[in-house]
């Protein structure tokens, strides 16, 4: 019997383009669908109706797939998201990857062996492969993070400008050798976040010094060893703005753990609200994403693409806000 990955090697294409040619999707380029219909006649191929119908006859159930469980920005987004689904009658199975790409493919094909109504992905990094889901048909929404080369539905906030918010406030609060802790490269809001600081810098008429840079983990520890290397190594800085909460909140513990006073010697701000935040002393200062919108967004988008699978692909981008403590009181004051 003829699959669908016999008539993408004809034609030359992934499964993922056949089967949206097959399903009537106007997204893909003129000549590439050319092909998959040459194809399809050159083979004689006939799509599966039974496999087709067993697809339509999904569960109610979603599969939400969450990098660091640990994380409250996750633990927020979630919510979200359940709020939403029970709002068009569908309930969350949440999984955690532990942004582990091996580990991510598992509950990929979890999700596509238990016919899941749709899947809510933040990806374990920018080379997450979710060609299966779409060869498939099922409705895709990632949040938080980018997929560049796939056309599914995305909700993002503008980690750029947020991060690049900060970091004018910092400046203009009179700190001028910022140090910056991002995540690692391979991640697309690490390096957004990344690009916001240099923007910033840029734009006061600084320039960048490759010293005052830490590409970390994302988590507590690394927050704690990028901080840790940057006194280690005697570098000159008098603030630093650490890209998520969880390297915030290890970035503080170092310099509590080397009396470093904050703001006195290094003012801090981090991106992301942190539950516990009010009880620092001094109270941090964050970036604010709203993350229980960003996962009622991604529910809404999911809902919209399981009723209309043929609707053009949805980008939404949502804005962050500064919420300013002593962490990063002017330095005149």
């Amino acid at each position: 019997m003829l699959k669908i990955q016999d008539v993408a090697r004809h034609a030359g294409v992934s499964a993922a383009t056949v089967s949206r040619v097959l399903n009537g999707r106007s997204t893909v380029n003129p000549e590439l669908a050319a092909r998959v219909h040459a194809a399809v006649r050159e083979l004689g191929y006939r799509p599966n109706g039974v496999a087709r119908n067993l697809r339509r006859r999904q569960t109610t159930l979603w599969a939400v797939l969450v990098s660091d469980v640990g994380n409250p920005f996750f633990t927020s987004l979630v919510r979200g998201v359940e709020d939403g689904g029970r709002r068009f009658g569908y309930s969350v199975v949440l999984c955690n990857t532990d942004e582990n790409r091996a580990r991510e493919a598992e509950y990929i094909a979890v999700a596509l062996a238990d016919n899941m109504a749709g899947v809510i992905i933040s990806p374990a990094d920018d080379s997450t492969d979710i060609s299966a889901l779409v060869a498939a048909g099922t409705a895709v929404v990632t949040i938080d993070r980018e997929l560049a080369e796939t056309e599914v539905d995305a909700v993002l906030v503008d980690n750029e400008k947020g991060a690049e918010m900060a970091t004018a406030h910092l400046l203009e609060s009179g700190y001028r050798r910022i140090a910056c802790i991002t995540g690692p490269r391979r991640m697309s809001t690490a390096m957004q976040r990344l690009r916001g600081y240099q923007r910033a810098l840029r734009a006061f008429g600084l320039p960048q010094d490759r010293a005052l840079i830490r590409h970390a983990d994302f988590r507590e520890e690394g927050g704690y060893s990028a901080m840790a290397s940057l006194l280690d190594e005697g570098v000159e800085m008098d603030a630093v703005f650490a890209a998520n909460n969880l390297m915030t909140v290890g970035a503080v513990e170092c310099l509590t753990e080397r009396e470093v006073p904050i703001p006195g010697r290094v003012g801090v701000i981090g991106f992301d609200d942190i539950p516990w935040a009010r009880l620092f002393r001094p109270g941090l200062s964050t970036v604010r994403q709203p993350t229980y919108e960003l996962g009622r967004a991604a529910a809404q988008l999911l809902a919209d693409r399981i009723d209309n699978p043929a609707r053009p692909t949805a980008r939404m981008v949502l804005q962050t806000e500064l919420h300013l403590h002593e962490s990063s009181r002017p330095r005149h004051l």
